[in-house]
């Protein structure tokens, strides 16, 4: 008799963006294996709208209260799910009973509430959002503890390093080196860097994402957050962790033993994988995503990153090591500064000066409360928002 496979209830966070739309593959792949509970979207109520009739959550969120409205109408004749909106009703809905893991793939620092709230009601967390444990990380690894919840790593280069760990409990790490593809501007100097533009920045080479993590990628903040979040995921001291340029993001990092031994997970820059991994946990899931050859990729290179051409990675590492609320700041400042880059405020580069000018000019608190890291991202958002306009 074949055993019967677990059902597990999902409450997908930022549903319309790149990780939700790939979730929502995943559970196509996956048909029986999971249910899915809860969708929100900031913004794009039409697509959460369709996503809701094919899928049939319970509820759905949208963030923007505008949108309310036309998505209450699109999901008039599906009475079954119930339509809510704005933030506390998103922190409300991944507290209720029937959710066994909430996947938190909502852009930036908006991720943090929702997930500490999953965190108290016992919730499983799927973490595709960086920027909770780049905010919070000390504040989260405790509520874990606390609540006896799982943590599992959805970013291709934090899942790596979860997969190698995976049967090592008995053996300390010596290091983990996260892998970088460079971006689009592997290879220029600080100089030509001067002058990139919007539309050069958002073709990245090798993966599709969302406008703000392209250009994190390009500018390698995204690397930076990537350091500070492994730090939390892991248990790991500052000097614990490197980071490599991989131009070909085969291999999506490693981890090395005290014996020198280096384990590395490889596949494809194709994120279902990861999420999936985190979602099916500890089972490894079939399915029929494209499967990586070496003889389609028959030369893998590594090289360090050049931290004059993008500074960004080592303001990261300077706020690593810093701590307290200073990794708040960074996650602000940039939040604010991509934004302005976007709208084609600031030029490339602008962006870390505007990062550092907060970093140097936010109050510093050594061991902050919640309450004081909402407080420390206001007060960076409005102090970048006046450098943006004074040019």
């Amino acid at each position: 008799m074949l055993e019967k496979k677990e059902v597990k209830t999902l409450a997908l966070l930022g549903a319309t963006g790149s990780i939700g739309t790939q979730a929502l593959e995943v559970v196509r792949q996956q048909p029986g294996r999971f249910r899915v509970a809860v969708l929100s979207a900031q913004r794009q109520w039409e697509l959460l709208a369709r996503q809701a009739r094919e899928f049939r959550p319970a509820v759905v969120v949208i963030g923007d209260d505008a949108c309310y409205q036309p998505l209450k109408a699109a999901l008039a004749n599906q009475p079954e799910t119930e339509v809510l909106a704005g933030a506390a009703a998103l922190a409300e809905v991944v507290t209720r009973p029937e959710i066994d893991i909430v996947l938190t793939a909502l852009m930036g620092y908006a991720g943090l509430l929702p997930t500490v709230a999953a965190i108290r009601a016992g919730k499983d967390i799927a973490l595709a959002n960086k920027e909770t444990l780049v905010v919070a990380g000390e504040l989260i690894t405790s509520l874990i503890r606390q609540h006896n919840v799982r943590l599992l790593p959805v970013d291709s280069e934090h899942s790596a390093i979860f997969q190698c760990l995976v049967g090592e409990a008995r053996n300390p790490i010596e290091k983990i080196i996260l892998t970088a593809s460079g971006g689009p501007f592997r290879g220029r100097t600080a100089q030509q860097m001067e002058a990139v533009t919007k539309a050069q920045a958002l073709k990245h080479p090798n993966w599709d994402m969302g406008a703000k993590i392209t250009i994190d990628s390009a500018s390698l903040m995204n690397k930076g957050l990537e350091v500070i979040e492994a730090k939390w995921l892991f248990g790991l001291t500052n000097e614990q962790i490197d980071v490599v340029v991989h131009p070909q993001s085969i291999v999506h990092s490693l981890v090395q033993f005290q014996d020198g031994s280096l384990k590395a997970q490889l596949g494809l820059p194709d994120m279902k994988l990861p999420i999936q991994y985190a979602l099916g946990y500890p089972e490894r899931l079939a399915n029929t995503f494209p499967r990586f050859s070496f003889l389609d990729y028959p030369t893998l290179t590594f090289e360090a990153p050049d931290r004059a051409a993008f500074p960004n990675l080592e303001l990261a590492f300077g706020a690593m090591r810093r701590g307290g609320n200073a990794p708040c700041v960074l996650n602000a400042a940039n939040e604010v500064a991509v934004a302005a880059f976007l709208r084609e405020q600031v030029g490339f580069r602008q962006m870390s000066d505007l990062v550092a000018g907060c970093l140097a000019r936010v109050s510093y608190l050594a061991e902050p409360v919640l309450a004081d890291l909402v407080a420390t991202d206001a007060e960076t958002r409005r102090l970048a928002e006046a450098l943006v306009s004074a040019g």
